[in-house]
């Protein structure tokens, strides 16, 4: 019925294509015509001139053989040594400073330092120069803890002679696991760095090395702090004949004043001598507001040796009170609720007028073995003398606290001061004293301002810490980093004129 059947192909023209013609076309471009042609530069001659060289021409005065001159030297010559004497007897231009840079008649803040991975929350808590003044370290931390310490803080440095400081980055970053609340530099090593923190651990680095470089810290137990730290200072070994040997002492709010010995053998800190500050040793004034038993132990806020007599200190305290203490001081032993393998006992010689409120810094003067600076939580700075129990000069700048006095390392009447309301205050002490010579924003968004330091190397050189962990480093001007005339019998008419009274 079906079959396999193949039929023809069928095909069909479109009715909407057409057939597409090509053609080919060529086309060329006319020669390029080149030439070359040869230059010669001119041809060109040296020639030499020689000077003629002129005999020398000896030189002779004026022979005056008829004693005209002879007598007019004779006759002024009295007025001219009388004029002279009366000249440097004068004082009428010790006031007076030629500025021969008039850039330099202006202060300036040349860096602007911050750690941005801290993002304005950790504040400075201590600053510090090194022994060349190129490098600063900075601590951050909180001063307003209400329970244990969580934060996390670093010790960061900058050296500011490297070619490109990158201010919002510091050239080391040393972590810690709560706050770092001190630090201070060694006096000669400029890698070797002291720093106390939150918990009361000392800790020791040395920025030379590239893995570890922390060398040492306090091991908890009697001998540690049981409070935070509030300074750390460097102080020459006495016990040696040998040169650039220091020790460090730590003071705290646990009252404890412990002198450490770094081991490099062990690796470890030893223990070398330690005091204690009592409620006994309060003034009277004090005494009388705190209902307390006398071996009580009262915190130590800061510290500071005399320039002259490295076993003579001062220190001030949480109550307020100020004392002069010494090294070789025998003392009351602390009560015998304190254990220590190394006896503490109180090093106070002399109390002096207190402030009336927390002691927040206190500095021995550089250029006078008697003078310090104080200034607390009264809003007051003052000048002490340690041969009188009440203040040579009481400033109150009105601007809050005053967390911060330091001297200026080059000028004896000279001092910075910093406070709460942001502002870094100079004053100048052989001029209108309770009157800053200079007032500078501190801080940008109007934070406390905790810390100052002079660069004892390059003494233009101001560094400040406030509230929002930022650093400002100021140049100073050439006035105010300068020696001027008879600063130091102004600074000692002070001191004297106190003592005389």
């Amino acid at each position: 019925m079906f079959s396999d059947q193949t039929s023809e192909c069928v095909s069909f023209p479109s009715s909407w294509k057409r057939e597409r013609s090509l053609a080919n076309s060529s086309c060329q471009t006319g020669d390029l015509i080149t030439e070359e042609v040869a230059v010669q530069s001119r041809k060109y001659r040296d020639q030499k001139v020689q000077t003629d060289e002129e005999k020398d021409k000896g030189f002779r005065l004026a022979d005056d053989r008829s004693g005209n001159l002879a007598d007019f030297l004779a006759r002024v010559e009295p007025y001219l040594s009388k004029a002279l004497n009366k000249n440097m007897r004068s004082h009428a231009f010790d006031e007076y400073n030629v500025i021969w840079d008039e850039d330099n008649a202006s202060v300036s803040c040349i860096r602007k330092l911050e750690n941005a991975q801290f993002e304005g929350q950790l504040q400075i808590t201590g600053l510090s120069w090194n022994s060349t003044g190129a490098v600063i370290a900075a601590a951050y931390g909180r001063y307003d803890h209400e329970d244990w310490c969580t934060h996390k803080t670093a010790l960061c440095t900058w050296n500011l002679e490297r070619r490109n400081v990158d201010e919002s980055k510091p050239d080391t970053i040393l972590e810690l696991s709560c706050c770092l609340m001190c630090v201070a530099f060694h006096p000669t090593n400029p890698a070797v760095i002291a720093g106390g923190n939150f918990d009361g651990a000392v800790l020791l680095w040395d920025l030379s090395k590239e893995d570890d470089m922390l060398l040492a810290t306090s091991e908890t137990g009697d001998d540690s702090h049981h409070e935070p730290v509030s300074k750390v200072i460097w102080v020459p070994d006495t016990t040696t004949s040998k040169k650039n040997k220091f020790l460090l002492m730590s003071v705290s709010g646990d009252g404890k004043m412990l002198v450490w010995k770094y081991d490099r053998k062990t690796k470890k800190f030893e223990l070398n001598n330690g005091f204690i500050l009592m409620s006994q040793s309060l003034p009277k004034e004090l005494k009388k507001t705190r209902n307390m038993r006398g071996d009580k132990e009262v915190g130590v806020t800061s510290v500071s040796f005399n320039c002259e007599n490295k076993e003579s200190f001062i220190v001030g305290s949480e109550p307020g009170a100020l004392f002069k203490c010494s090294m070789n001081a025998h003392g009351e032993p602390a009560g015998s609720h304190i254990v220590s393998s190394v006896p503490l006992r109180s090093p106070v010689t002399f109390t002096y007028s207190p402030h009336y409120g927390p002691v927040y810094s206190a500095e021995f003067s550089p250029f006078h073995r008697n003078a310090f600076l104080t200034s607390a939580m009264d809003q007051t700075i003052r000048l002490y003398t340690m041969l009188q129990k009440p203040p040579v000069i009481t400033i109150e700048p009105g601007e809050g606290f005053v967390f911060s006095a330091k001297w200026s390392p080059i000028r004896p009447t000279l001092l910075a001061a910093t406070t709460e309301t942001g502002y870094l205050l100079i004053y100048d002490l052989k001029g209108d004293q309770t009157v800053p010579v200079l007032k500078l924003e501190a801080s940008t968004k109007k934070l406390p301002v905790y810390t100052c330091q002079f660069n004892m190397n390059q003494p233009q050189l101001l560094a400040t810490g406030d509230g929002s962990g930022t650093i400002h480093v100021f140049r100073l001007s050439e006035d105010l980093k300068t020696a001027q005339a008879r600063e130091m019998d102004i600074l000692n008419s002070l001191v004297d004129i106190a003592v005389e009274q």
